[in-house]
């Protein structure tokens, strides 16, 4: 699992985080959870890439917790064992980037 924090002062354009995360090779939608919304221990079998927009994401994956806001993004490889919830007493809009496994000898 890897994080970049949201280094820029102005707030995130989610028009340009789609289409930076379209331009890197995923598909993406956009997903709203309500406050203390929370999804328990899960896998994917594609890779996946979270860039928050709105609120504030918690993420445990190996008994770490990370809190992604508002500009955050994270990738985790297919097969990540996590776990996701709103923090903040508040909802949490994000997109979810996905794109399949490659295979060793893809081009």
């Amino acid at each position: 699992m890897k994080i970049d924090r949201w280094q820029a002062a102005q707030r995130p354009d989610s028009a340009k985080l789609v289409a930076t995360l379209e331009a890197d090779g995923y598909s993406v939608y956009s997903w709203t959870d309500g406050a203390y919304a929370a999804y328990p221990p899960h896998t994917h079998d594609d890779d996946q890439s979270h860039w928050v927009v709105s609120g504030a994401l918690a993420l445990t994956v190996d008994g770490q917790e990370y809190v992604l806001r508002a500009g955050d993004r994270d990738w985790l490889p297919a097969g990540t064992l996590h776990s996701a919830r709103a923090v903040g007493g508040q909802s949490v809009t994000y997109l979810v980037g996905s794109k399949p496994r490659r295979s060793p000898g893809d081009s």
